[in-house]
């Protein structure tokens, strides 16, 4: 027993730590100094994500950092799944781990995004059913109440909801990592948002397509 203690220990480690370093990447910094747009922590909200990059001027800038920023959690996720095809809660913790990694980068001091981008990567990866689902709710938040933070604070809290009610009516191979995964992302993405619920408590969030607070 002991002889498969070590090797698991490690196996789990390097997972854990390779996704956390893949979703470390940001994505959002490198995109807009590589393009000579600055510094993207400078400019709006501070933050690393796509809709702060958008605020460059630049809808080219900002929809790649919104593909790689999805990717990157989704190819943690994949990854993992691929070399571990019969171990699913590894994938889990892979994605897990980048997404934790995009929220908090090494790289940045441990100040990173919002996590709404690479959250969507992962559900898309995981099952992607429940991807699309996540998405419908923030598209239809998203242009209705014309808020970017309240949609994807539906979409992270209906998530959970959505994967209990499909994923094991479907009988998937493995239901507990994805319900747990969305889950635990959920809570971290209404933990990150807290500054914005606030706003949105107080009446001074901004809208979709208004004027951008700085």
């Amino acid at each position: 027993m002991q002889d498969l203690v070590a090797p698991a220990l490690l196996t789990l480690a390097l997972v854990a730590t390779g996704g956390y370093l893949l979703g470390s990447i940001p994505f959002g910094v490198v995109i807009t100094r590589a393009a000579g747009a600055g510094d993207v922590r400078t400019i709006g909200s501070g933050n690393i994500g796509a809709t702060n990059v958008l605020r460059t001027g630049r809808k080219d800038l900002a929809l790649a950092t919104l593909l790689l920023d999805a990717g990157k959690g989704a190819a943690a996720y994949l990854i993992v799944q691929a070399l571990f095809p019969g171990v699913p809660s590894l994938a889990a913790i892979a994605g897990g781990a980048a997404f934790i990694g995009h929220l908090f980068p090494v790289w940045l001091g441990f100040k990173g995004g919002k996590g709404v981008a690479t959250f969507f990567g992962l559900l898309l990866a995981a099952w992607w059913p429940l991807g699309l689902m996540a998405g419908a709710c923030w598209l239809i938040v998203a242009f209705t109440l014309r808020y970017s933070s309240l949609a994807a604070l539906v979409a992270a809290a209906m998530a959970p909801i959505l994967a209990m009610l499909t994923v094991p009516a479907l009988h998937l191979p493995a239901p507990t990592p994805i319900l747990l995964l969305s889950a635990g992302t959920a809570a971290l993405i209404w933990i990150r948002h807290h500054q914005n619920i606030a706003r949105l408590l107080k009446g001074t969030e901004p809208r979709l397509g208004g004027a951008k607070k700085t």
